[in-house]
């Protein structure tokens, strides 16, 4: 296996459009990297130029100690599972997963001994017979997954190869990746626009938008703390509640006003948001920070607002509560399913402010300070 490596990699189309910009990416040996963000925002362009499917503008792309910009796919050493499968209709899985290294003029002995480890891994030894057309989705993916497997490749990548499978078996099928690409000790480029995805497979996350990188680290640290306010909105399922207000001062405390109430600005925020009161910030909550009054553990005399019940969705232990105020009209509570909670009601929402984040306004605000309380 290879270590990853891209420099200052520009990909511009013909016509001037500039869809990958600056993107840098140290990639360890032996480490499993998520690309993901919403469609359009450069991270599969930024796969297909490490495969060699795409040229490189400008900047360097090296795999191990060779810079690959000038060389064909088939030379990088490179493995590469896509979202339709690819598989040779008229070839069994045997034959589809024997194809590469055939082309190799891999000996027929070598060829079975990959082959045949690589379906034991899989479990589709029982398969290796059968055509495409008489495989689920989940198997093709095996497949696809097996022919990769047997080039033994410095690099996998793979380009939202579980997009076309139903809820459950994506789930199956995560885990099922992430095992393999452990066991072998795989070095290991993933795109995704999938943020459960992102979340539950990499060692590290690189959030992407309008072909910029916007944060790199592990996901719990881009999750509990988001550089800006796009990322606080992309990574989490319901995503972050935003509430665009102003900073106050009275007697002596620091208060965000959202308009129909106010909230006290915690202890570890206080100090650096001073400098602010009397300007628009956002204030950024997780739908697991507001809770009823019933199911708060975190509430106080004063950290709570009025909110009218707009939705409830049952989801086994617990349920999302939609919620709006006079000036915000959509906000999500994850609470217990079991809370006494009915659509149409008024009620007191409480907020843990020791796990809010503050930005500035705009979609891209950056952060304002960072929240210490909050364990990465």
């Amino acid at each position: 296996m290879a270590g990853v490596v891209l420099k200052d990699v520009v990909k511009v189309y013909e016509g001037g459009l500039k869809v990958v910009d600056r993107f840098n990416l140290d990639i360890a040996d032996r480490e499993f990297v998520v690309l993901v963000g919403p469609s359009g925002c450069g991270k599969s362009t930024t796969l297909r130029m490490i495969a060699g499917l795409e040229e490189v503008s400008s900047g360097t792309i090296s795999i191990g100690d060779r810079v690959v910009n000038d060389v064909a796919p088939k030379d990088r050493d490179i493995a590469m599972v896509f979202q339709s499968y690819a598989l040779y209709p008229h070839m069994s899985v045997y034959d589809n997963m024997a194809f590469a290294l055939k082309l190799r003029n891999t000996p027929k002995a070598a060829i079975d001994e990959k082959v045949q480890r690589a379906a034991k891994v899989l479990m589709i030894t029982h398969l290796l017979e059968r055509k495409p057309k008489a495989l689920s989705g989940g198997q093709r993916q095996r497949v696809a997954l097996g022919r990769a497997i047997v080039r033994d490749p410095k690099c996998f990548l793979f380009d939202e190869p579980l997009s076309n499978l139903d809820a459950k078996l994506r789930v199956e099928m995560r885990a099922e990746i992430k095992q393999i690409t452990m066991s072998l000790n795989a070095t290991t480029v993933y795109v995704t626009h999938d943020q459960e995805e992102a979340m539950t497979l990499g060692d590290r996350v690189v959030v992407m938008k309008d072909g910029l990188t916007q944060q790199v680290g592990s996901a719990l640290s881009i999750y509990n703390h988001p550089v800006n306010r796009f990322v606080g909105s992309f990574l989490g399922s319901p995503p972050m509640n935003f509430f665009t207000g102003k900073l106050v001062e009275e007697a002596g405390r620091i208060w965000f006003d959202e308009g129909t109430g106010k909230l006290p600005v915690a202890d570890w925020a206080r100090a650096e948001l001073r400098p602010r009161v009397g300007q628009e910030v956002v204030l950024g909550v997780r739908p697991e920070a507001m809770s009823d009054k019933a199911n708060a553990r975190f509430q106080t005399e004063d950290n709570q607002l009025s909110m009218q019940v707009t939705l409830v969705q049952p989801l086994g232990h617990k349920m999302d509560v939609y919620l709006s105020t006079e000036h915000h009209a959509r906000s999500v509570a994850q609470i217990d399913s079991h809370a006494d909670v009915r659509r149409g009601e008024s009620l007191p929402v409480f907020f843990d402010m020791s796990r809010v984040h503050f930005f500035e306004p705009g979609e891209n605000g950056v952060k304002l300070v960072y929240n210490s309380s909050i364990k990465a």
